[in-house]
């Protein structure tokens, strides 16, 4: 029998793929998605421009009421956040411009001011809630102990990476000054009563001391001495003893030292899976104290259900994993150690705070990182952010993925407006 030369020609039927080939496709291109050099410094990126436009948009909802009836507009706290947005946006887009040396120098001056803001704060500060922890300046108000997270990250990974010797650093090298310092930090923001963010700076610490290679016994001994200051700073407290007591049983006292918690547990069982709608609140009808700062992920949680809890809890980790990855795609030690001490502040706070809302965790009073209110708060945070993008330029192949990307938008707005010979100078300098 003959064949026609269309037979002849046309392809042999390809066998059926099964589930697992389309699964190890997928795998592939995920793989291939992971190895491109700019995947960490595009996270950074769509992480931190999704949780700050869904912070906004979270406090223009939760604190509209409030601020209604304390100011006479709705839009008063949101402003006030639009403001520190505006100021913040260029802050990280600076920083992500500067080059490592400058952030190893500018350790040194952030802790120096962040020491003299915290001994001001226990003579002119302002005391709320149990803490003493506001500078209020005019309408703004001033919380000098997030400026010192990032201080303590950068002057302890430029401690360490100084001492670094071909990539390894004593653990003897950390007792002076590092943990003096460290401790001298955490005394002043506990006199304060600040114990959220007393814990804070405990976990860069802890972070720091883990990327080193501490021993176990020395990595034991930190962690105990941290519980036993925890412990001693709610003994002495009245106000934190209850709420200790609310964790462990709060709808014993819902009318009471669990009415912030068991309201929080309403508000999020309240969103069903998709939420109320944006909004929609019903516990931010003066119900639910703060939430637009410490409890704002409750409000998140009842107008944008689980869904929305969700998407949030993969954007911190998403950016956790973007921090981690800098820090084992960089040999450089003082890079290494910033990511990964960035990562323990920004995600574990975020973690502290999804946990009090949730339950899981007591409730300690600090803000979810670049959705809850407080410039104070996003000013730092978004600058650390702004440095993990400079960090991030320094992996393989970045430098050289960037530049065939050609102008960038800034570069290209100048060229608009004729300036463009301003750029051009810059790049073949």
């Amino acid at each position: 029998m003959s064949t026609s030369a269309e037979e002849r020609t046309r392809p042999a039927p390809r066998a059926q793929e099964g589930p697992g080939s389309w699964a190890r496709e997928q795998l592939g291109a995920l793989k291939e998605l992971l190895d491109k050099p700019l995947t960490t410094y595009y996270l950074i990126i769509m992480c931190s421009a999704l949780l700050l436009a869904l912070g906004l948009m979270m406090v223009l909802s939760a604190s509209s009421i409030e601020a209604l009836q304390l100011t006479g507009s709705p839009f008063s706290w949101f402003i006030k956040q639009s403001l520190s947005a505006a100021l913040g946006v260029p802050l990280m887009y600076v920083c992500s411009r500067l080059p490592v040396k400058f952030f190893r120098w500018a350790g040194y001056p952030l802790m120096a001011l962040s020491f003299l803001a915290l001994i001001m704060v226990l003579f002119i500060g302002s005391s709320e809630l149990g803490a003493q922890r506001w500078i209020y300046i005019g309408d703004f108000t001033i919380q000098p102990s997030e400026p010192a997270k990032l201080g303590l990250v950068l002057w302890g990974a430029d401690l360490l990476a100084r001492r670094a010797r071909q990539g390894r650093i004593e653990w003897r090298q950390l007792l002076i000054p590092l943990m003096p310092g460290t401790a001298i930090l955490a005394v002043m923001v506990m006199l304060g009563r600040d114990l959220g963010t007393t814990l804070v700076l405990f976990t860069i610490f802890l972070a720091l001391l883990w990327v080193v290679g501490a021993p176990v016994k020395l990595f034991g001994g930190i962690l105990a001495l941290a519980v036993l200051a925890a412990v001693i700073m709610i003994r002495v407290e009245p106000y934190r003893m209850a709420r200790i007591g609310a964790f462990l049983d709060p709808w014993a006292d819902a009318q009471g030292a669990g009415y912030q918690a068991v309201q929080g547990q309403i508000a999020m069982g309240s969103g069903g899976w998709f939420g109320l709608g944006l909004g929609s609140s019903r516990q931010k009808w003066s119900w639910l104290p703060h939430g637009e700062s410490d409890f704002i992920f409750a409000i998140l949680g009842e107008e944008l259900g689980l869904a929305g809890t969700l998407m949030v809890v993969a954007l911190f980790g998403l950016l956790g994993y973007a921090g981690l990855r800098v820090a084992v795609r960089v040999n450089d030690p003082f890079i290494r150690l910033s990511a990964a001490a960035m990562v323990a502040w920004i995600v574990g706070q975020a973690t502290v705070n999804m946990g009090a809302v949730l339950g899981v965790l007591p409730i300690t009073g600090i803000p979810l990182p670049l959705v809850s209110y407080g410039g104070s708060a996003l000013l730092p945070t978004l600058a650390a952010l702004g440095m993990l993008l400079s960090f991030a330029k320094r992996e393989p192949g970045a430098r050289e993925a960037l530049a065939a990307r050609g102008p960038g938008a800034v570069a290209r707005g100048l060229s608009w407006l004729g300036l463009g010979g301003m750029t051009r100078g810059r790049m073949t300098r």
